[in-house]
């Protein structure tokens, strides 16, 4: 039985829709955003000193996050429903990324802690409850391993989401050994239904980090983490940490109440900063914020203060460089004034800095339920989105209606996504170079490889003299070459690094 798993875990893995290839029509090269693919090339004389004595020549696109978040808290898209044989679970998984693949995405967000627990094994924090029905109970695989080997195989990029403080998402639910509750019980804090590791106790930080340092350094090939919006809980009354902050206080500590909470959100997301350049520095590092900082930001805007109610001050996270993105969930229609979603995404835009991005959070699952969030809402905040200066994709919450139940809010997406792209370059890579790959001409194409880990290995096809445009992107599996398929014509083959650094690309005549 464990080799039959084994090969059904290889075969899932592995399987799913081939990337498009330069012999099919992608749609890349005249489709959606194709202007923005295309660079007026310097196929530079210095190409001689390149991959070898190779020409080569200086290629770029449109980068762009396009994201998807799959949601595991109450089983709201994997899996369905608790109790799945571990067979029927893949398949599930495997279906959602073949969804995501099909809709042009190219990042899974994967939420791996929904409440102080696990999707993958851990001497640190339990099961989650979510995936057998009983938290501790072992489905007797690694999902996140699967996942980040799964989504690779489909070229979509695979992000660990985790919830930092929520303990329970029902207070009452069971929780076992090594669960926080019941580990450091003197820490949690009951909020209505909710049951909360207090974010002022130092303790409770200490315990989020040593979680994603495990996580960072066991899982190597993993893309990104990230967090969502739940910092301190969204307001039903006073939040009980009266104890807390007397401690803090009678221990010399001279902030207020509300700064000192913010400042422990603060050195929470600073510490993981520095621990992601420490253990991953290939890692992006990011933070889905409420979509409202402040009432009146920009002018007119009402609505939830997430400063002063959740004690999230995303502005800072980005202005001082701690995050390598923000993803503020703009998660009301166009015709919602009070809650506008153009000048609220241009002002989340105009926050991006020195490489670090902003994306937009939509509601994906919203389209098609009212009046309001009928199909032409989705595609004019994928316009305004691509449109605003400062954003640089969108990710979606969530993945369910990629299913195929709702085939015109997946042919949007595809009509939006016509033209291949790759994600944004990390901030702590602006600057950086790599060498080009070293190709090797084949009876289909030609087989790539380079002396450093890659992710991607970006085609273009040369339209005219100079101008290029790319065709296709392929996932970079192991250590091994690649093969790129191509037909007639001129092509250039570039490589992306994990850190999304592009090299020169390699020209090729057919």
């Amino acid at each position: 039985m464990r080799a039959t798993f084994a090969s059904l875990l290889f075969v899932l893995a592995c399987g799913g829709p081939t990337v498009p290839s330069p012999t099919e029509d992608a749609g890349g090269g005249d489709g959606g955003s194709a202007t923005d693919a295309m660079i007026a090339a310097d196929a530079g004389s210095d190409g001689g000193n390149d991959a070898g004595g190779a020409d080569t020549v200086a290629v770029s696109h449109a980068r762009e996050m396009r994201g998807g978040w799959v949601a595991s808290v109450y089983n709201i898209n994997w899996p369905s429903r608790t109790g799945l044989a571990a067979e029927a679970q893949l398949a599930e998984l495997v279906q959602i990324l073949d969804d995501a693949a099909t809709a042009g995405l190219n990042a899974i967000f994967l939420q791996v802690r929904p409440e102080g627990d696990a999707l993958y094994p851990s001497e640190l924090e339990p099961w989650s409850r979510f995936v057998t029905g009983t938290q501790g109970g072992d489905p007797g695989y690694d999902p996140l391993a699967f996942a980040i080997g799964a989504a690779h195989a489909r070229g979509l990029e695979l992000h660990a989401w985790m919830n930092p403080y929520r303990a329970k998402a029902n207070a009452s639910s069971t929780a076992i050994a090594p669960h926080a509750s019941v580990t450091m019980p003197e820490h949690m804090r009951r909020y209505g239904d909710l049951l909360w590791m207090d974010p002022g106790v130092p303790a409770v930080q200490d315990h989020t980090l040593a979680v994603i340092r495990d996580v960072l350094t066991r899982y190597p090939q993993l893309d990104g983490l990230h967090f969502d919006d739940y910092f301190y809980p969204y307001p039903d009354g006073p939040f009980p940490d009266d104890a807390t902050y007397d401690a803090y206080v009678a221990g010399g500590g001279e902030l207020g109440r509300d700064d000192w909470r913010r400042d422990n959100v603060n050195q929470l997301v600073r510490r993981i900063d520095a621990i992601v350049r420490e253990v991953a520095p290939h890692v992006r590092w990011g933070i889905s914020p409420f979509g409202i900082y402040r009432p009146g930001m920009p002018e007119g805007i009402r609505g939830l203060d997430q400063y002063a109610t959740i004690f999230a001050d995303p502005v800072k996270w980005i202005d001082e460089g701690w995050v390598d993105y923000l993803a503020p969930q703009l998660y009301w229609p166009t015709t919602q004034t009070a809650q506008a979603y153009e000048p609220l995404a241009a002002w989340w835009g105009a926050l991006a800095h020195d490489g670090h991005g902003v994306y937009v959070g939509n509601y994906l699952s919203k389209v098609g339920t009212e009046a309001a969030w009928e199909l032409p809402e989705l595609e004019a905040q994928l316009r305004i989105a691509r449109a605003t200066p400062g954003i640089a994709g969108n990710i979606h919450f969530h993945v369910a209606p990629l299913d195929g139940r709702a085939p015109d809010i997946v042919a949007a997406l595809q009509a939006h996504h016509a033209a291949p792209a790759t994600t944004p370059p990390l901030a702590s890579a602006h600057g950086a170079t790599i060498e080009p790959p070293g190709v090797t001409p084949s009876a289909e194409g030609a087989e790539v490889t380079h002396a450093r880990p890659l992710r991607q290995v970006a085609v273009y096809r040369q339209l005219e003299e100079g101008v290029f445009a790319i065709e296709a992107v392929h996932p970079v599996f192991g250590e091994g070459p690649v093969s790129v398929p191509l037909g007639d014509g001129t092509w250039a083959l570039s490589a992306l690094d994990r850190r999304g650094v592009e090299s020169r690309a390699v020209i090729v005549h057919r």
